[in-house]
């Protein structure tokens, strides 16, 4: 019998632009309500290759006291909102509650996977510039598969019985902590932490070693901000995935901002391949980002690389930012 082992939740490449997808602590970081609407498409022209789509909202509870119009705030033409003067005058956020909410749909052949969470997190400030987040996402996963799509090795295979569309449905639970300033953050997350049995048959005859087996990820995020001059500013960042058994993922960032207008970035996912970002802060309610992943595995062969669109809406945007004050 041969076995397989991948990661079990999606991939994205433009999470440093939403890194609530990866750590519910970032529920409420900003002083708006967040919408991120997202589509990807993995591998083009491989067939039955994963896509991705994903809507995730989150905003803090009570925004009384939390952010202050200055002069750093206002769009004015041929300066720079975030600029040196204001990374000067930074301050922590006050304590505060965030909420959010994430509805998640990824297709990969045969097998469909559909989940819904809601979050809470609870930002700390432990000092005059800095603050620590707690974050709780729960919910469920339904797990989906096509048997029509599906050929055996051995006709009538037991594993997975009966005709059409199969479904499980399991609870789905994660956490994770952030701790950010106004020049870096680091994140821990956990994702799937209840591990669970799969299994699209009842059939008495299903043999232990052909279950399957939902697994924990872990994510360990940082990254730190450089000024480069006063329009532009710089973001390297790494993530750390790992998924029992597999290897430990490497991700390397670069991101380069121009005022809070115009972005560019690069990826690096050791053993797997490069990525182009590019974004635009259209105004104080839209942007878009989009990145084009092209990969060095042996899936070259048949790939024709991977694209990737992220939209994002600022809603109760009262200062009128154009770009995040705590996720740069």
């Amino acid at each position: 019998m041969q076995y397989g082992f991948a990661q079990q939740r999606p991939y994205y490449t433009q999470y440093i632009l939403n890194n609530y997808i990866i750590n519910p602590a970032v529920a409420g970081i900003e002083n708006y309500t967040d919408i991120k609407l997202s589509h990807r498409h993995q591998w083009v022209g491989l067939q039955d290759a994963p896509v991705t789509s994903y809507f995730t909202i989150h905003g803090a509870f009570s925004k009384d006291d939390y952010g202050r119009e200055t002069a750093t705030t206002m769009h004015a033409p041929g300066q720079n909102p975030r600029g040196e003067a204001y990374w000067r005058n930074y301050e922590a956020a006050p304590s505060h509650h965030g909420w959010g909410a994430t509805i998640i749909n990824d297709v990969t052949g045969p097998l469909n996977r559909f989940g819904a969470f809601a979050t809470y997190a609870y930002h700390i400030g432990i000092n005059p510039q800095t603050n620590l987040s707690l974050g709780v996402s729960g919910g469920f996963t339904q797990l989906g598969l096509n048997t029509a799509k599906l050929n055996f090795y051995q006709v009538g295979d037991p594993s997975a019985l009966g005709n059409g569309n199969l479904y499980t449905v399991k609870p789905d639970l994660s956490a994770g902590l952030w701790l950010y300033g106004k020049d870096y953050f680091v994140g821990l997350a956990l994702q799937q932490i209840i591990p669970q049995s799969l299994v699209f048959s009842q059939n008495a005859l299903v043999k232990q070693d052909s279950i399957g087996r939902l697994v924990p990820h872990t994510f360990l995020q940082a990254g730190y901000r450089i000024q480069l001059s006063d329009d532009v500013s710089m973001l390297p960042s790494l993530m750390l995935r790992y998924i029992k058994p597999l290897p430990i993922g490497v991700d390397v960032n670069a991101k380069l901002q121009y005022q809070d207008l115009l972005w560019i970035g690069a990826n690096y996912r050791v053993q797997d391949g490069f990525a182009g970002m590019l974004g635009i802060n259209l105004n104080s309610t839209f942007n878009i980002g989009y990145s084009y992943d092209y990969t060095t595995s042996s899936l070259q062969s048949v790939s024709r690389g991977s694209h990737e669109v992220v939209v994002g809406i600022l809603l109760n945007n009262r200062f009128g930012d154009w770009c995040p004050r705590n996720i740069w």
